[in-house]
C-alpha cells in the first residue's frame, strides 16, 4: 500500500482576524475563503494530480482557521514552505472594500495532512466573524 493511499489529504485555509477590525465583511471573507479553496486546488493540480484526485474522491476535506494578523499569517506561509507544503496567499482586488493587494487568506494544500498539521494544527477554528 503506497502512502499516498493510507494518508488523509485535507485543505486548510487560514484567514487573518485584524481584517474585521478594517471592515471586513463576513460576505466578502466567505468569497475569499472560496477563492483561496480554488487556488488551493489549482495548485496542487500542478504539483501532483494524484493528491487532488484522492482528495476529490474521499470528500474534498477542508477546514478554516484563523490568525490574529498579517505577519503571522506570514510567518505560517513561511513555515509551510519549509516543510514543503503547498501554499498559495490570496490578496485583495480592491473593488470594494479593502485596498487592493491586501492579503486576506492563506491555502494550505490540499496535501497530506500529518504535514499540514505541522503548520497550522494550534491555531482555533473560525467560529464567528
Amino acid at each position: 500500500m503506497s502512502s499516498l493511499s493510507s494518508t488523509s489529504i485535507k485543505q486548510v485555509i487560514i484567514v487573518r482576524k485584524d481584517l474585521k477590525l478594517i471592515g471586513l465583511s463576513v460576505g466578502k471573507l466567505a468569497a475569499h475563503v472560496a477563492h483561496g479553496a480554488v487556488e488551493g486546488f489549482l495548485n496542487v493540480q500542478k504539483i501532483d494530480p494524484n493528491v487532488v484526485k484522492r482528495w476529490i474522491l474521499h470528500g474534498q476535506k477542508k477546514i478554516v482557521l484563523v490568525v490574529k494578523d498579517l505577519n503571522e499569517l506570514l510567518d505560517r506561509y513561511k513555515r509551510a514552505k519549509s516543510l514543503g507544503v503547498p501554499a498559495v496567499i490570496i490578496r485583495d482586488a480592491g473593488l470594494t472594500e479593502i485596498p487592493a493587494g491586501t492579503i486576506t487568506v492563506l491555502v494550505l494544500g490540499p496535501w497530506f495532512e500529518d504535514k499540514i498539521d505541522k503548520v497550522s494544527r494550534d491555531l482555533p477554528l473560525l467560529k464567528d466573524w
